[in-house]
């Protein structure tokens, strides 16, 4: 399920919340990603719990559980039950495993939300920060202020969802995947833009059937 389009934040400037995260029930087995409104912070929805990811300097950020949170696009779902899939030995990197997920999906049109935890060798995340009242009509402008943190060798849980039709809607164009990183002391969460693993390191679940 999904509420607002990325499209819409980044070319529109439609950056108020069109869903309260605070809202959705059960919160039971929830999960769910995307941006605060106005462009503000990150959000990451795991088992029910709110993280919010905010800039404090460009070394630091601040992750907390929060209760309440407006989006202005934001993806979730609610997966009762996880299988384990063994990851190919030959994945080092996200575009590899956005090509191992395509390969596994059962139903090539219906999406589905995915979790990787383990040791990642190496990544990005990114945290937005928009200055308020800043106008957005490119992504370019949506950006703005965005900082960029570097993960390494951390144990780390990976909220994902995979989709071959929302992109524009809660994947970037170009990609099948959107994907948050949460550090496993929580200090640092935010959206995955670049990702390297030893696939012995990871351990890869999608909902049971």
């Amino acid at each position: 399920m999904h509420s607002g389009a990325m499209k819409n934040v980044m070319w529109k400037g439609e950056l108020s919340g069109t869903i309260r995260i605070d809202t959705l029930k059960p919160k039971t087995n929830l999960y769910g990603l995307g941006p605060v409104d106005y462009l503000t912070g990150e959000l990451l929805l795991k088992e029910g719990l709110i993280y919010k990811a905010t800039v404090v300097l460009d070394s630091k950020m601040l992750v907390k559980v929060i209760t309440q949170a407006k989006a202005p696009f934001f993806v979730y779902a609610h997966v009762d039950a996880w299988k384990e899939i063994p990851l190919a030995d030959s994945l080092t990197n996200a575009k590899q495993l956005e090509s191992f997920l395509f390969a596994i999906c059962p139903d090539k049109q219906s999406p589905f939300a995915f979790k990787l935890k383990g040791k990642v060798a190496s990544a990005s995340i990114h945290v937005v920060n928009l200055p308020l009242g800043s106008p957005v009509s490119s992504p370019e402008q949506a950006h703005k202020g965005q900082v960029n943190y570097p993960v390494k060798n951390e144990q780390s849980e990976i909220i994902g969802f995979f989709s071959t039709q929302h992109k524009g809607v809660f994947t970037h164009h170009g990609s099948l995947v959107h994907m948050h990183l949460i550090t496993e002391d929580k200090t640092k969460m935010g959206h995955l833009d670049s990702l390297n693993f030893s696939a012995r390191d990871l351990r890869l679940f999608i909902p049971q059937q």
